[in-house]
């Protein structure tokens, strides 16, 4: 398999604080990867830095062989490589295929978009893509009045709107309600799938990543603690002694 994501040497310092220490690894493409690691590790930091929030201080990520640690954000989108956040970034007053279509020009962009005339062939994608998403019936409410792991759905249908070659999601299941979280599972399964897309996720429920990825990488400390397959992970003492706090 070709790899579509390498990161090399990643360091990111904050006020003299290593966030990140020198991280290597690679996603291949078409493949669900994990990041795991007990909280203040780096992981989110080193989401920030591959999508250009926080530029490296050193090191290099290369995106389909190309350089992208000196791009914004809005480059990197337009490339293919898609964040979405623990929190919902949607728009609370607007109907569900409204945020649909406000989002699909993240990777298109230009402001003109949003107000460009009616395109059936987008309004038809963003039906289907709630529709796949278990949305479907609930397109036309205000995505307000959803709840919280029904947001989380719309908010990753929102970055399949933008048609990713790989998208990156920060703790997808936190804050749903467990009846919920199998579902979720099930989609990003199906989009990597279906849609070929491929997967780096952030996730905090150990029995979710266990489920989902294929080969996982778990930080401490803001440095590569580990990485393997999932049950290679699960029984490294490394990873159970940095959960428990051991030192």
């Amino acid at each position: 398999m070709s790899v579509i994501l390498q990161v090399e040497k990643a360091t990111k310092t904050f006020g003299g604080v290593n966030a990140n220490r020198s991280i290597s690894l690679q996603v291949e493409t078409g493949q669900i990867a994990g990041l795991i690691g007990p909280n203040g590790s780096g992981k989110t930091t080193l989401f920030s830095s591959i999508v250009g929030t926080h530029p490296l201080d050193s090191g290099s990520i290369r995106f389909e062989n190309q350089e992208i640690s000196h791009l914004r954000v809005a480059s990197i989108a337009r490339r293919g490589l898609i964040r979405t956040f623990q929190q919902t970034r949607i728009y609370g007053g607007m109907t569900c295929v409204e945020n649909m279509l406000i989002s699909a020009s993240q990777r298109r962009t230009g402001l003109l978009d949003l107000f460009r005339t009616k395109n059936p062939a987008r309004e038809e994608q963003a039906e289907a893509l709630l529709a796949f998403v278990g949305l479907y019936a609930k397109r036309h409410l205000q995505a307000g009045s959803l709840s919280f792991g029904q947001q989380k759905l719309l908010e990753f249908a929102m970055a399949l709107m933008n048609e990713p070659k790989m998208l990156m999601l920060d703790e997808p299941t936190a804050g749903i309600n467990p009846t919920l979280i199998n579902s979720v599972i099930d989609r990003l399964k199906r989009a990597s799938e279906e849609f070929g897309i491929t997967l780096f996720v952030i996730e905090h429920n150990m029995r979710v990543i266990m489920q989902l990825a294929e080969h996982i990488y778990c930080l401490a400390h803001g440095e590569l603690l580990a990485q393997g397959r999932p049950e290679d992970i699960r029984n490294d003492q490394r990873v159970v002694d940095a959960y428990l706090g051991v030192h």
